[in-house]
């Protein structure tokens, strides 16, 4: 029986960021080119395919929607409060009926990713740890989902100010 091999990654830092429609193009080609090494890395880890697929889903949605295309970030270059502003408020804002278990899908989608960043050396110990420890606020991230549901009236700025989207 054949080995499955680890895939190697060949991008630079540089590789994620965008200031033109052609980088945007580029950018979302090398989002896939990861997210693929990413899922083929999930599964020679030894976790089923659709394990894999469903944390590779997970991280696409946090990746190319959100970091990408929504906060204009790099996703090797992780900033303090990334993965909060996103769970926080972001995924409760563009999700038709926001749920827990939707969103602690995601966490952990997104916590492998960071953690395959990290095997790869591409993001620093620091920056993982401070990474996985917002993706662990869920008592956080539930109470916010509670309290946007309960929102009447004009009470929405209110609820993102606690957490804004944009710094």
């Amino acid at each position: 029986m054949s080995e499955l091999k680890q895939p190697e990654i060949v991008f630079e830092h540089d590789d994620f960021e965008s200031v033109s429609l052609d980088d945007e193009l580029r950018l979302d080609e090398r989002c896939r080119e990861l997210l693929k090494r990413f899922y083929l890395n999930l599964v020679t880890s030894g976790l089923t395919q659709q394990q894999a697929s469903e944390l590779a889903f997970s991280a696409d949605l946090y990746l190319r929607d959100f970091l990408v295309d929504f906060a204009r970030l790099n996703v090797v270059r992780p900033q303090p409060g990334i993965v909060r502003r996103f769970a926080a408020t972001w995924f409760i804002t563009h999700t038709l009926d926001p749920e827990m278990r939707i969103l602690e899908r995601h966490l952990d989608g997104i916590r492998e990713l960071y953690r395959f960043l990290h095997g790869q050396h591409l993001i620093s110990r620091e920056e993982l740890d401070f990474l996985e420890d917002e993706a662990a606020q869920t008592d956080y991230y539930r109470r916010r989902i509670e309290s946007f549901l309960a929102i009447v009236g004009d009470g929405y700025l209110a609820w993102e100010a606690e957490c804004p989207l944009r710094d």
